[in-house]
Formats: C-alpha cells, structure tokens, sequence
C-alpha cells in the first residue's frame, strides 16, 4: 500500500494530506497570510499523528509545484525535498492547475464541459490553464490577463467552469451564459491522492537535489515609496 504524504502551499491555504493507495485518510488545511513557514510542519505532523503513520513508513512525498505564491511554493516544496532528503523517499510533483481540475471533476463526476482553474496573479492576471473531463490538456498553463473576450471559442461552444481565487475576481467580466463559477476550495492537498498515486504507480519521480518549482513568472522585488525615495 502506497501511503503518500502531500503538500500543498501554492495559494494562501495552507493545506497537507495523507493518503493511501490514493485514498485520502488524513487531511489538514488552513487559510491566511503568512501561514506556511510557521504552520506546514506542524500540519505534517498532524495528519500523520492522526492516521497512525510515522515519517519511516511513508513511501512518497508530493507537492504541488505550482504555478502560484512564489513566497508558498518555495516553503511547499523545500519542505518536500528536505523530508525526501531525510527519508530517502521519492519525491512527486504535482502541477497545481491540474490538481483544482481533477477535485472538480472528482466532486462533480457527471460534469461534461471544459474546467479552467485560475490562481491569482495581479490585478486581472491569473496563472491559468483549460482541461477536458479526461484531464487533457486544451491549453497550456500560462499567465493571462483577463478581460471580456478571454475564452470566447471555448465558451461558444459548450460550458467552461472556472475556479480557484483567481476565478472570482474574473467573474465581473466573463459574463457569457456558458461560463459557470465554482467558489469551492480545490487547492486542497487531498485533492493529489489520485494523482500522486498514479505517479507513484508509474515511478514518475523527480530528482530531490534539483527540483524547483513551477513558477511561470520571474519572482520580482518591489521597493516601497520610501526606498524608493532613498535610493
């Protein structure tokens, strides 16, 4: 039985779960700023104590990789690969987008449109990416700003679900009758016990000593008015 202790840390919700032959049995999340680098560890050992679990039995960690929180993703996955480290354990990365789509669909099993998982970016940019019901890829992930002719051959066509934090903010000017809005909380870690599981299945691994994080966008400094006054 594979059992796979997941990570996810790329929004403001911090979240871990553990999950057996890809079945959640332990789940810990919690949302706000500044939450990750005080609270992951001791969520880890939370889920873990709960299930009965201890660090040696573990098979796998997964973490989602992004796109997201530069500040999120950086902890989620040092986390990840420090525990890999420690444990001798395999790591597996989970691309976030996909992650929202697949606990939509596992929610919504009956669900036969497209899903677009959007993670806030700035403004009106979101990291975003369109699946079909099978998970395929109908775009890529990219970084998009919206306004109101974004997705219009999709929606033309047939319903387009939109969710994730970044969705709500787009929701004033995507208005067509065939996009829907899901406000519920898919940036879950419980939502990467099929996922990882598969991975695991698959020996789909990455290397601990070099990994990274998926981070689309270069992370960029900014200086406040007064620094920017004294320099």
């Amino acid at each position: 039985m594979a059992k796979i202790l997941q990570i996810e840390t790329a929004t403001a919700i911090c979240s871990v779960a553990l999950s057996i032959n890809g079945e959640t049995i332990s789940f810990k999340e919690e949302k706000g700023q500044n939450l990750h680098a005080a609270n992951l560890t001791l969520f880890i050992d939370e889920v873990l104590k709960t299930a009965g679990v201890s660090y040696q039995e573990l098979d796998a960690v997964a973490v989602s990789k992004g796109p997201g929180s530069y500040t999120g993703l950086r902890i989620g996955v040092s986390t990840a690969k420090g525990l890999c480290y420690a444990l001798d354990k395999p790591l597996i990365a989970i691309e976030t987008l996909e992650m929202m789509a697949a606990g939509y669909l596992m929610e919504n099993p009956d669900y036969s449109g497209l899903i677009c998982p959007m993670i806030d970016a700035r403004r009106m940019e979101v990291y975003t990416s369109i699946f079909d019901r099978s998970l395929n890829v109908i775009t890529s992930t990219e970084a998009k700003i919206i306004d109101e002719t974004s997705f219009t051959d999709y929606l033309t066509q047939q319903t387009v679900t939109f969710l994730g934090d970044g969705a709500a903010k787009c929701a004033e000017v995507l208005t067509h009758q065939n996009a829907k809005f899901d406000e519920a909380n898919f940036n879950a870690a419980t939502y990467m016990s099929w996922l990882a599981n598969e991975a695991f299945s698959n020996s789909k691994f990455e290397d601990v000593a070099y990994f990274e994080p998926f981070y689309l966008k270069d992370f960029v400094v900014t200086q406040s008015k007064k620094q920017q006054a004294q320099g």
